[in-house]
């Protein structure tokens, strides 16, 4: 096994200490919750940890389907339903103002015909 191989390996590794049981509800329509309970690594309940609720979600885009999720502060489906549609907007507000900033960066790029990239220039002393 090469090198690159051994740490792709490596990174496979499980943390045995941050394990959760995953239990999906969804309405079948456009909301789905994760409700993320931690737990040890027999199987039971690990009460040192909190449970969280996560929000999800997928909107369609001209490239394609987008999923967006956030974590909730909600501590039951009930308070899950109240934040899911401001959580899910804000999560959507990131997406836009991350793709907004990427296209800011590429158009601020200078593109000199001929020009060498500054990280292929190579400095002989």
């Amino acid at each position: 096994m090469s090198a690159g191989q051994e740490d792709f390996k490596d990174q496979l590794q499980v943390d045995t200490n941050s394990l959760y049981r995953e239990e999906t509800i969804t309405d079948m329509k456009s909301a789905s919750f994760k409700i993320m309970t931690p737990i040890k690594i027999d199987g039971t309940d690990d009460d040192t940890r909190e449970k969280f609720i996560s929000a999800h979600t997928s909107v369609m885009s001209p490239m394609g389907v987008i999923p967006l999720q956030a974590k909730l502060e909600a501590t039951n489906l009930e308070e899950a339903a109240k934040e899911f549609p401001d959580a899910i907007q804000k999560a959507m507000d990131k997406l836009v103002e991350d793709a907004r900033e990427m296209q800011r960066q590429e158009a601020s790029k200078i593109v000199v015909p001929g020009a060498v990239p500054q990280s292929n220039k190579i400095h002989l002393g």
